[in-house]
């Protein structure tokens, strides 16, 4: 059906009007539709690409690992093996270890928090020179890991931290896309994330979420560019804080900038994106870190931004080919 878009497998009937270049003005949803729509998938998509080579991707920060930190990586990975665990709580082990201590086993920490996981004897972990021990650390994380409740299917971050109970919960994030790369490479597992075509499964199911925040997006066009605009307002936006907002309206948290929302739903490939999905641009596009851009994707080619100082929040069509935009796209609250 001309000008129709599909988010989350309901189909989503839009008016399409010459303004600039072109405007949504109707969204109706097809309620009948979702209960088949909204189903997830059995895949740890939030595990990110991990084959560029670039900081802060997967295969990037694996290769900056030293003998020592690759040994650390392949016990957590071999005991892992021997008690029969799957492949997800081997790599909620390498993000707590990574995070804690660089997958080392450190004789010193913060207070009496020692070994590979900062563990306190203290707090109960065992002796000093039990919690140094690598095997003894690696199994006494792993029984404590087994203890917290679905800890298997919680993005493995939030499990390591279940785990560790720190300060600083969201840190553990940062070494998911490694992670992964290690426990494929190191670890023989293919396809870690589980969500890739190569072995006939699906991407990231869409979400019902996506429909909301797309009407939400929509309904401030014609609204102001202002650079750091407040999240609380809904007067102006930059291009993160509109996705912000969007997506708050729609149930889902996401952080405040660019660079911080790539990291915050699963992947894709960005020409599979559905309306809904984020898109990214960055200055260099094998490093997430030079990120400076981010819009939603609507469908039929276009999408919704906040672009720049002067230009109100508008929809405009999207190439796959045009320069600085990244190979992926996030679907958030997968």
């Amino acid at each position: 059906m001309r000008g129709a878009v599909i988010v989350a497998g309901v189909a989503v009937v839009g008016v399409v009007t010459a303004i600039g270049t072109g405007a949504l003005t109707l969204i109706q949803r097809d309620h009948a539709a979702d209960a088949a729509a909204y189903q997830t998938v059995s895949c740890n998509a939030a595990l990110g690409p991990t084959t560029q080579g670039a900081p802060g991707t997967g295969a990037g920060d694996a290769a900056r690992l030293t003998d020592d930190q690759l040994a650390t990586v392949t016990s957590i990975i071999a005991i892992g093996k021997e008690r029969k665990l799957p492949p997800r709580a081997w790599q909620i082990a390498i993000q707590a270890g990574m995070t804690e201590s660089g997958l080392r086993p450190l004789d010193y920490g913060d207070r009496d928090s020692l070994g590979i996981f900062q563990m306190r004897p203290s707090m109960g972990w065992g002796t000093p020179a039990q919690v140094i021990n690598p095997e003894y650390a690696i199994n006494k994380f792993y029984d404590v890991l087994l203890t917290v409740p679905n800890w298997d299917t919680q993005r493995p971050g939030d499990s390591a931290q279940d785990v560790e109970r720190s300060a600083y919960p969201d840190r553990y994030h940062r070494w998911e896309a490694m992670a992964t790369h290690l426990i494929g490479d190191l670890g023989d597992v293919v396809n870690a994330s589980g969500c890739g075509e190569d072995r006939g499964r699906l991407l990231p199911a869409p979400t019902k979420a996506a429909g909301e925040a797309i009407q939400f997006a929509l309904g401030q066009q014609g609204k102001p560019y202002q650079w750091g605009a407040l999240t609380t307002h809904q007067n102006s936006f930059d291009c993160s804080s509109l996705m912000l907002q969007a997506y708050r309206d729609a149930g889902i948290s996401l952080p405040r900038t660019s660079r911080e929302q790539w990291r915050a739903g699963a992947y894709l490939p960005v020409e599979k994106a559905q309306p809904g999905d984020l898109l990214f641009w960055a200055r260099d596009t094998s490093d997430p870190r030079t990120i400076h851009h981010v819009a939603m994707y609507l469908g039929d080619g276009k999408m919704v931004e906040a672009q720049q100082t002067g230009v109100p929040v508008h929809i405009r069509s999207i190439e796959w080919t045009e320069g600085g935009l990244m190979d992926y796209a996030v679907r958030p609250g997968v």
